[in-house]
């Protein structure tokens, strides 16, 4: 989370919710946690951000973005 995802998700740039804020967490949360992690595996674009894929961190394993997400989920709930 720190080295990737806190860049964005700490400041809320570019759209992204920011950790600890429910209100904006809520609605991606009731996703659930698979569209969550493919979102930020593949990368979104809709109209409420961009999301780039593994948060432009390419470097990063499917397994390393998982966890974060669900880092980022349980901090904001």
């Amino acid at each position: 989370y720190n080295s990737a995802c806190n860049a964005c998700h700490g400041m809320g740039l570019a759209g992204a919710p920011k950790v600890g804020d429910a209100a904006q967490w809520t609605a991606r949360i009731a996703q659930g946690l698979d569209v969550l992690v493919r979102h930020a595996i593949e990368g979104y674009q809709g109209s409420a951000g961009v999301m780039p894929a593994k948060g432009a961190r390419l470097d990063l394993s499917d397994e390393e973005v998982a966890d974060a997400v669900e880092y980022m989920v349980a901090e904001s709930d």
